[in-house]
C-alpha cells in the first residue's frame, strides 16, 4: 500500500457485512456499491473515475474477482445517484481467491469435498440464506447461483487479472486448501483463456515472477 500511495495511487479499504446478517449475493452488491460510492466522491476526493482497480485476499480476492468479471452494474435511471456510477475496474489482484461463489461448481475442479471441509451439512444453503440445497434447483436458486458465479461472468471485455494462490497441492486435504488452493486460480485462468481475458497465475508464471505493484501501476497507467 505504501508503494502505491508513494506512486500517487489513492487506496480505499472496503468493509462488508458478514454471512450472519445477509447472504453472499447481497454482500457482493454491498461491495459493488462501495466502488460506486467511491466514484460518486471522485471530484471531492480528487480521484480519476476511469482508473479503478481492486485487490484483496480470500473473501476480498473473490469479491475483487466478482467485481472485475461482473457486467457493469451502473443504473443510469436510478433515483440514487450512487447507483448511476460504474462498477467496472481496469484490473484486479486476487490473493488466495475462490474461482466462483456458485458452490455447486467446486467439485468439478476440486474433486469431492470431505465431510470435515464443511462446518455443517447446511453450510452450502446458508451461504445464500436458502432453506436447503434443494432450493438450488428452483428458479430463485438458479438465479442466485448464476449471480454469484464469477466463472459465468468472465467475458472478453473483462480487465486483466493477477491471481496468487500459494497453496499448490494435488488435491485439497483440509478446509483451508479447499477454500484457497491453486485449483481455484487455474480454473479462472482456464475460463479467461477461453474468452481472451489476460490472466496471470503467479505460481504458474515463468521467472521472474510478476510484481503486484508494477502490475497495478501498469494497468492504472501510473508511472512508477
Amino acid at each position: 500500500m505504501q508503494q502505491l500511495i508513494s506512486s500517487g495511487v489513492s487506496c480505499v479499504a472496503v468493509n462488508y457485512p458478514f454471512l450472519d446478517s445477509m447472504p453472499i449475493q447481497d454482500i457482493l452488491r454491498h461491495c459493488a456499491r462501495a466502488v460506486q460510492f467511491t466514484r460518486f466522491k471522485a471530484a471531492e476526493w480528487k480521484l480519476d473515475k476511469e482508473r479503478f482497480a481492486s485487490m484483496g485476499g480470500s473473501a476480498g480476492a473473490g469479491t475483487s474477482l466478482w467485481l472485475a468479471t461482473h457486467d457493469d452494474m451502473a443504473d443510469p435511471k436510478a433515483e440514487d445517484p450512487v447507483l448511476r456510477e460504474s462498477t467496472r475496474l481496469v484490473c484486479a489482484v486476487c490473493n488466495a481467491t475462490q474461482a466462483t461463489y456458485d458452490l455447486t461448481r467446486w467439485e468439478s475442479f476440486l474433486g469431492p469435498a470431505k465431510p470435515e471441509f464443511n462446518t455443517s451439512e447446511a453450510e452450502g444453503a446458508m451461504f445464500y440464506h436458502l432453506s436447503s440445497i434443494a432450493d438450488f434447483a428452483t428458479e430463485k436458486g438458479k438465479s442466485v447461483l448464476r449471480e454469484c458465479d464469477m466463472l459465468h461472468w468472465i467475458s472478453k471485455d473483462d480487465p486483466p487479472l493477477l491471481l496468487n494462490n500459494s497453496q499448490v497441492v494435488e488435491a485439497p486435504k483440509n478446509r483451508g486448501e479447499w477454500l484457497h488452493c491453486i485449483h481455484h486460480a487455474r480454473e479462472v485462468h482456464k475460463e479467461c483463456a477461453a474468452d481472451g481475458v489476460p490472466c496471470i497465475v503467479l505460481q504458474d508464471a515463468p521467472e521472474p515472477k510478476p510484481d503486484v505493484v508494477k502490475f497495478l501501476l501498469k494497468h492504472l497507467k501510473v508511472l512508477p
